[in-house]
């Protein structure tokens, strides 16, 4: 029998569990979802790095979901997590790297800083100084690199000052804030790099980066109406036709400080795809034309700078490829992913033979690089087998074989291989939990405040429809409320619409908004239309060309399709997307009136002249296909406007300028039609990175579709209003 005191304590326990379970749920707000001090979702982990030896693996996070990430370090087995630096400055900590002897080195504050991973004080290595960015440390652990303001910069890890290596970097010409706000000349990065990772020799001898040169592409204005008097600001951003960046190799002697930038062929119009050192010294540089069309693979003696072509691939029907390369673990094989049939799979590559070996079958993609340690005795890759709305992580046999999955979740998987490709770590979310860190199957991180679990999130189904132009039966992803009566009628938001959104993961642009949407009675929906990958090489490239007319066919048919479910209301049915989904709520207004009671688009693509240069992987260019230029404009059918409309645009944006929707909205005038205009003098073309941005602008978004297609259920469908009227409440 329990003694007094015990029994005291288990009904304290008892009344505070009872208590907690009492708790009213949380009541999404604007200002709620927008902060991020702390974020409602949390502050995802980021980075995960293994040590040199396998033993340990670190990353950044913030537990308390605050901005400023911290770096952490969790054993192998996923126990013993722990923090190792507190958020002590602006931006916390940005990049991490790890040192000979259990050390790290971090990016904190703008100064290199170095600790052990036991814990301690930290050393700074190098002040505070320009932006600092691609932090990583030579194979032998000798030489720690970073790149500062463009330029390279090394420093000896036994001792010694930061020495720069590189004096290529020229500065941006303006100060816009946005993609292409970027130096002139620079080592590192291009416009629309996911991340090209320096490559190190493992001998340490050499460092692989790209060089990109932006001096000769147009200075395009960006005008700025927050001075005393309005002032045009510049970035160099080309558009489809037009010289693109220059986009070479550097490669970098280390003992001698010589960098060597390659001589690779036509560097205005092709872009790096990949960067990687063999066991024996070789460098694989993996290219791609912008428009997609041609690809090839060189091998490059980084001593000489003497560049070999292995193997080229050519089809004018790509648009925007998702491949990549690595070396084999023998070192001597290549791994690409490449699209020679109806999806991508994983080749081996001997050089020499120029002919391709598929690991990979099955009616799936392979998404993105192999992981193939030197020596391991597998492969690692992501597919979406076994649905197109998963990520899952697989391991195949490196000599070939049965592929076994090794990701234990369904969702939306990213993985970490140890070393000696063994042990795998994962960044996991899906359609109910942002972002953690797991090893294996046991989760490191619990990133969301307590108050996340208050909420009555949405709940997900995936069905599809019948297509009746697509040649494949359409995926939809649908967000209901937690409390759906399936015997009343709901409004439906298209959206955000865009390809590729039908995928179990948390959204982390926009996903606190479409919980608010759904919170307020809306259902949610998304849509794979063409152009979106998982369905099979001729679906996907059916978007060449294509934006903006038979994509609408795909929306037609995934509305006939809500229609037909009981819970939907015919009469309230809304789109709103931004980039190319808000071109695809023009198009679908202007084109398809009556087909969805609303529309707000944000920041519209409605002008194909004014596309980026890499934008030629789905138009091509004016010289080669003037045609396509001209019916990718949205002014010319304006006339079909009837339904409501409400365009959103951030005047600082450099991807699709605001002068688009300005030149849209006046040829709307012209055309005496009635329409809505939201903008903020700050925001970029990802206008809810500001927070200010984001209360206003999403503000405008909620109370544009509670005016026009009211929220809630009804126990009868809704009639059809007339145009220009708001529905009746």
């Amino acid at each position: 029998m329990p003694c007094a005191r015990t029994r005291l304590a288990l009904l304290l326990l008892a009344a505070a569990g009872s208590a907690l379970a009492a708790e009213p749920p949380l009541v999404l707000t604007l200002e709620r979802i927008v902060s991020r001090r702390p974020a409602l979702f949390g502050t995802a982990p980021a980075a995960p790095t293994w040590s040199p030896d396998g033993k340990l693996l670190a990353f950044l996070w913030n537990e308390k979901a605050m901005p400023e990430r911290e770096i952490w370090v969790v054993d192998r087995d996923g126990t013993r997590a722990r923090r190792l630096t507190g958020a002590r400055a602006p931006g916390g900590v940005s990049e991490l790297a790890w040192l000979p002897g259990g050390r790290l080195l971090y990016l904190e504050a703008g100064e290199l800083r170095r600790i052990a991973a036991n814990g301690g004080q930290p050393e700074v290595l190098a002040p505070a100084g320009g932006e600092r960015s691609n932090l990583s440390v030579s194979p032998d652990g000798r030489t720690a690199a970073w790149v500062e303001d463009g330029d390279l910069w090394l420093l000896p890890v036994a001792g010694g000052k930061p020495v720069r290596a590189t004096e290529f970097a020229v500065k941006p010409i303006g100060k816009v804030g946005g993609v292409y706000d970027r130096p002139d000349v620079e080592l590192g990065r291009a416009a629309w790099d996911e991340g090209l990772a320096p490559a190190w020799s493992a001998d340490g001898r050499f460092l692989a980066l790209q060089s990109v040169d932006r001096r000769h592409v147009h200075a395009f204005p960006i005008p700025d109406y927050l001075t005393p008097e309005a002032t045009l600001d510049h970035v160099r951003r080309g558009a489809p036709g037009e010289v693109n960046d220059l986009r070479t190799v550097a490669v970098v002697e280390i003992p001698t400080r010589k960098p060597r930038l390659l001589a690779l062929p036509e560097p205005t119009r092709w872009h790096i795809v990949g960067l990687a050192f063999s066991p024996a010294g070789q460098l694989l540089v993996d290219r791609e034309t912008d428009d997609s069309i041609d690809r090839a693979l060189h091998l490059v003696d980084p001593a000489s700078g003497a560049l070999t072509e292995v193997w080229t691939d050519h089809r004018p029907s790509r648009i925007y490829n998702h491949v990549a390369s690595a070396w084999h673990p023998d070192g001597k094989r290549i791994l690409l992913t490449g699209d020679l049939d109806e999806w991508y799979r994983l080749y081996t590559l001997t050089p020499g033979s120029g002919e391709l070996q598929p690991l990979t079958s099955g009616p799936h993609d392979v998404l993105g690089p192999a992981i193939a340690p030197p020596g391991a005795s597998a492969i690692h890759y992501v597919s979406n087998d076994p649905s197109p709305a998963e990520r899952q992580v697989w391991r195949i046999p490196a000599a070939g074989g049965t592929p076994t999955r090794v990701s234990p979740l369904p969702g939306t998987n990213v993985p970490f291989v140890s070393p000696d490709g063994t042990r795998v770590a994962f960044l996991h979310s899906d359609d109910s939990a942002p972002r953690e860190l797991y090893i294996g199957p046991r989760r490191i991180t619990h990133s969301p405040p307590p108050e996340f679990d208050r909420v009555r999130w949405g709940r997900v189904e995936y069905r599809t429809f019948p297509s009746t132009t697509a040649g494949v039966p359409l995926h939809v992803r649908i967000v209901v409320p937690a409390d759906l009566d399936p015997k009343r009628r709901y409004p439906v938001l298209f959206g955000p619409v865009y390809s590729n959104t039908v995928r179990n993961r948390w959204d982390a642009h926009f996903g606190g908004l479409m919980q608010l949407l759904v919170e307020h009675g809306y259902v949610l929906v998304q849509v794979d239309s063409r152009g979106s990958t998982g369905y099979g090489r001729a679906f996907r490239e059916k978007f060449l060309f294509e934006w903006g007319r038979s994509d609408l066919d795909d929306y037609q048919d995934a509305v006939a399709g809500m229609k037909s479910l009981s819970f939907v209301d015919p009469g309230r049915i809304g789109i709103f997307g931004s980039s190319y989904g808000g071109l695809l709520t023009v198009f679908s207004l202007f084109k398809k009136p009556g087909l969805f009671q609303a529309g707000v688009a944000g920041a519209p693509a409605t002008d194909p002249r004014y596309y980026g240069s890499d934008d030629v992987a789905i138009t091509r260019t004016p010289a080669t296909h003037p045609e396509v230029f001209d019916r990718g404009r949205a002014a010319p059918y304006v006339a079909g406007l009837r339904d409501p409309l409400l365009i959103i645009h951030g005047m600082a944006d450099d991807v699709v300028p605001f002068q688009t929707s300005v030149m849209l909205a006046q040829a709307l005038v012209k055309a005496h039609k009635r329409f809505e205009l939201a903008f903020t003098p700050t925001a970029t073309h990802a206008w809810t990175a500001r927070e200010d941005d984001a209360l206003y602008l999403y503000g405008r978004l909620v109370d544009f579709f509670e005016r026009w297609i009211p929220p809630g259920p009804r126990d009868a469908p809704t009639p059809r209003p007339d145009a220009g009227t708001p529905a009746a409440r």
